[in-house]
């Protein structure tokens, strides 16, 4: 069974609303349980710093959500959870992948559109309170994406343009430098990708209009009560196409549940009763987690803990590929080597390619193997099938860092014996020093 990686993330400048919930925390935990599946989740700090310059804002709100991650289910010894800004490769990747995407690209962001049509309907500049880090969002975005080589990424459907745009970005870059990054692909959970607020439009921080997740019993029925509805009396037949009240319910209920809230709708129910129906179905499923909720904002060390542990877990994996990338875009050192090794030869000025490559590629029957080429492009060794291409990629980390075992790397990796042993020491010696930054 091959791995899926799964990657989402809730951006702190708020107390976690029903939307998040339902439409990132729920589906993702929810992937998390399944078999084949290795996911990530990131609290993310750095999207936080655009917009918003409250630092206790986004402090208080990512204790809160790191708090309803677990409290609603994450297992951080299932998964891997972090927070953004713990992970240092993230921004680098953020710069290196802003050099291969086009500023064009950029343009059509939708968030990026939205404040230039405001602009222009105020008769202001274009760009007036535009910062490089709203425009650049999507690049960030993108590298929080492919830096885990992740395959699937749960979102609203507002969010699928973000998704392309890291598709763009992404297939760019490999054109360029080889097959190194993975095309994720959005999941949205089509019946609840976008829920409602108080006042009809999507339920949002921005719009004040949420309702969030952990309030107090009576205080959620009192929220519930405030759902703009229509006019239409009790006995009197009601519409649930358009309706935000029906929309929530339908996020937290069985089909069942769904069907019978529509009959009541066409059977003319009271807007106080359908508004008790859905407190009741939203407190059945939040009240479990609420102790534990509380419990962890009342000790946040404890999130502290779990949070520095999930880093120095996704740093094993974000390390080995910012390296393998900045080697790929020629950010290597000049002829070092490390401790301990002698220095290997610099390549000649006439030579075309400067180092040995790995090549990673997709066989006709699906499976996936590589090769290592030396600087003139003349193969030194041929892999073995892979049946994911993760098994491959970890195989080729394995021999760019081999220490004293490269003779037995060399015998689980090779589709047999290379032609020249000696050889390829020698490209790996060099691949070695270009890595050890």
């Amino acid at each position: 069974m091959s791995i899926q990686r799964v990657l989402t993330g809730i951006k702190p400048t708020g107390t976690p609303h029903l939307g998040n919930y339902v439409g990132a925390v729920r589906p993702a935990i929810a992937a998390s349980r399944q078999p084949g599946v290795e996911s990530f989740y990131f609290l993310a700090d750095y999207h936080a710093l655009i917009g918003c310059g409250e630092p206790a804002r986004i402090h208080r709100s990512t204790l809160e959500i790191a708090a309803t991650w677990v409290a609603a289910g994450l297992d951080p010894e299932r998964v891997t959870f972090y927070r953004q800004s713990d992970i240092p490769e993230i921004p680098e990747l953020n710069w290196i992948l802003g050099c291969v995407a086009g500023k064009g690209l950029l343009n059509r962001a939708h968030a990026y559109k939205a404040q230039v049509d405001k602009n222009n309907a105020a008769g202001a500049e274009p760009d007036a309170d535009v910062s490089v880090g709203l425009f650049m969002y999507p690049v960030l975005m993108a590298a929080d994406i492919l830096m885990f080589k992740a395959h699937k990424v749960p979102v609203g459907r507002d969010q699928v343009q973000h998704i392309e745009i890291a598709r763009d970005i992404a297939s760019s870059f490999n054109h360029l430098y080889a097959e190194h990054l993975v095309l994720p692909e959005a999941v949205v959970e089509a019946s609840v990708a976008t829920l409602p607020g108080l006042d009809g439009r999507k339920m949002s921080k921005s719009y004040d209009n949420t309702i969030p997740l952990f309030l107090p019993r009576d205080e959620l029925k009192r929220r519930i009560g405030g759902i703009v509805t229509d006019s239409r009396a009790p006995g009197e037949a009601k519409e649930t196409e358009g309706s935000a009240l029906f929309q929530i319910f339908q996020a937290f209920a069985s089909e069942a549940e769904t069907a019978g809230m529509r009959q009541a709708y066409a059977d003319g129910i009271s807007w106080g009763d359908a508004k008790q129906k859905l407190f009741e179905r939203i407190d059945a499923e939040v009240a479990p987690m609420r102790d534990s909720y509380q419990s962890l904002v009342d000790h946040p060390a404890r999130l502290e803990d779990m949070l520095q542990a999930g880093a120095a877990k996704a740093r094993r994996t974000a390390t080995p590929l910012i390296g393998e990338l900045r080697a790929a875009v020629g950010l290597r050192r000049l002829g070092g080597a490390s401790a301990g090794q002698p220095s290997a030869p610099a390549p000649q000025k006439s030579s075309r390619a400067t180092l040995p490559t790995f090549k990673q590629y997709r066989e006709a029957d699906g499976q996936f193997r590589f090769k290592l080429l030396d600087a003139k492009g003349q193969l030194l060794l041929q892999s073995r099938a892979y049946a994911v291409p993760r098994d491959a990629a970890q195989a080729i980390a394995r021999l760019q860092a081999p220490g004293p075992d490269l003779a037995a790397l060399l015998a689980d990796a090779a589709e047999g014996a290379p032609a020249d042993a000696v050889a390829v020491e020698d490209a790996l010696q060099l691949l070695a020093a270009a890595r050890d930054n």
